[in-house]
């Protein structure tokens, strides 16, 4: 029997894609007079179990939401492209929907939220039915609650970060050492990955980055690389890559690597909620399951960075350091400077060619992006002891400066698939000094703001160029930033943004 040709019985509903995008969050749409919805009792933001009637393997457990028009025909069952994707159906496939199960491993998080400590098994069961989509939004949203600001102890990070590695899959590479760094983010700019990884490997060390794409930022490593090569490798292709070149920089996402962690970020950064623990279980968990042994770890310190004092960043190195051992994993932690964007382009191609004006040794190339990148090399270099202590910034200079770095970078890039040339917006606008003066303080958040209502990261070539790091002297009309988008709205929509914030840029009276 064709599945695809099967009409809807008592519990039958024929499969409709909507195109709707939810992002990751599985919902369905059925009619209100619906035969199905009245003898089920589903209301809207029901919890629904779907199914394939003949393959009950291929389900979701998605919510439901309510249609009242003739968008959906009675036995029709509507999906979101996340649910579509977790079906795997075809359009006309018929489908079972029950009421989903009672989500039991919720109980450990309504103790959670009265201080009871979430234990391994506990944690488990949580992250195995977040990672089987049975958690809702607002039941992700209550785990996140009850585990944010100082809530989970280094015991509780622990058993999240181990159940967060056995959710998905591992990585597994020949050879004792294998480097890995990692910036907790929170400034624009910052592309040290594409310059540390080819430094790395041309040193000889293996440095399979895995990387995330941007959720709230301008761009993230991902989103800048794939602007210069292929990132959405599967495991085999990311094998190939790795053995052949040492190294890649390819999106951890493409290989299910700790998914949840995506899962649980997508609804914590709206929240606005921070946690040391959900943020040590989130790097350490991606870099376990990475194959990682030795990993460096940049935390950017400023006071409109992620991580706003030395005191916040001294408290969650040590417990990286300390989870990351019971983990089995070398870790080491640098702090840096937080107070403005590293580089001079916001945005994945802009950042992308901040990158290649480093590994090219440009004349015009940014040079912070460069001192930067250089050091996290070393110092990676020496915690992976392929180079002795004091001396890994000699070796990573000599990469760079001898053009290995760039050739292992492209080398890299033809593995991954083929190097292409960034885009280039169309359109550019200049926001320039009102008055003249010396940069003194510079918004980071603001600055990504304006890059994000330009058009990045889902306009590749969007974003914006800095002019005025935090020293410089300006004269009234000189540019301060240079927006840079893919159509007339998006630019005037960012500028007008950028104009309004008083201060993104702030300007005192020069000695």
């Amino acid at each position: 029997m064709n599945v695809s040709h099967t009409s809807a019985g008592a519990t039958g509903l024929r499969l409709r894609r909507l195109g709707i995008d939810t992002y990751q969050q599985s919902v369905v749409y059925l009619r209100a007079d619906a035969p199905l919805v009245r003898s089920e009792g589903f209301e809207a933001q029901s919890r629904l179990e779907v199914r394939h009637l003949l393959q009950p393997q291929r389900r979701v457990t998605a919510t439901l939401n309510v249609v009242h028009t003739a968008l959906l025909a009675p036995d029709e069952i509507g999906v979101s492209e996340a649910a579509w994707r977790a079906l795997g159906g075809a359009e006309g496939d018929a489908m079972v929907a029950e009421h989903a199960p009672p989500l039991v491993s919720f109980g450990a998080i309504q103790s959670k939220i009265f201080g009871r400590p979430l234990g391994r098994d506990a944690a488990g069961a949580v992250v195995a039915d977040i990672a089987a989509g049975r958690y809702s939004d607002i039941e992700l949203a209550a785990m996140i609650s009850a585990c944010s600001g100082n809530r989970l102890d280094e015991a509780e990070t622990h058993a999240l970060t181990v159940a967060m590695i056995a959710a998905g899959q591992r990585l597994h590479w020949e050879g004792p050492v294998v480097a890995d760094k990692h910036c907790v983010g929170g400034l624009p700019g910052n592309r040290t990955t594409l310059l540390v990884v080819p430094m790395v490997a041309a040193c000889g060390l293996t440095i399979p980055k895995t990387s995330s794409r941007a959720i709230t930022s301008p761009a993230g490593t991902a989103d800048a690389m794939e602007t210069l090569a292929p990132v959405a490798l599967d495991l085999p292709a990311l094998r190939r890559v790795v053995d052949r070149t040492g190294g890649c920089i390819a999106w951890g996402g493409a290989m299910q690597l700790s998914p949840v962690d995506d899962m649980l970020i997508r609804v914590e950064r709206p929240l606005g909620l921070d946690s040391d623990g959900l943020l040590v279980a989130s790097i350490l968990s991606k870099k376990a399951a990475a194959g990682s042994t030795h990993v460096l770890i940049d935390i950017p310190v400023g006071r409109t960075a992620k991580v706003r004092s030395m005191e916040a960043a001294g408290r969650l190195a040590q417990r990286l350091v300390n989870v990351g051992r019971q983990l089995g994993m070398t870790v080491s932690v640098e702090m840096t400077d937080g107070e403005q964007p590293v580089g001079r382009g916001v945005g994945p191609a802009l950042e992308a060619a901040d990158a290649l004006a480093v590994l090219q040794s440009q004349p015009d190339a940014p040079g912070d992006l460069r001192r930067r990148a250089l050091l996290l090399a070393g110092y990676l270099l020496e915690l992976c002891g392929k180079a002795a202590p004091g001396s890994g910034l000699v070796m990573a200079s000599n990469a760079l400066s001898s053009g290995a770095a760039w050739r292992k970078f492209q080398e890299i890039c033809e593995a991954q698939g083929g190097m292409r040339t960034p885009p280039r917006a169309p359109y550019t606008r200049a926001l320039c000094a009102a008055h003249a003066g010396r940069v003194a303080a510079v918004d980071n958040h603001a600055l990504a703001c304006a890059a994000k209502l330009a058009g990045a990261p889902k306009a590749p070539a969007a974003g914006l160029v800095f002019h005025a790091p935090l020293g410089t002297v300006v004269a009234v009309g000189q540019p301060l930033l240079t927006l840079h988008a893919e159509s007339p709205g998006e630019l005037a929509y960012a500028m007008a943004y950028a104009e309004h914030q008083e201060h993104l840029v702030t300007i005192v009276e020069a000695p």
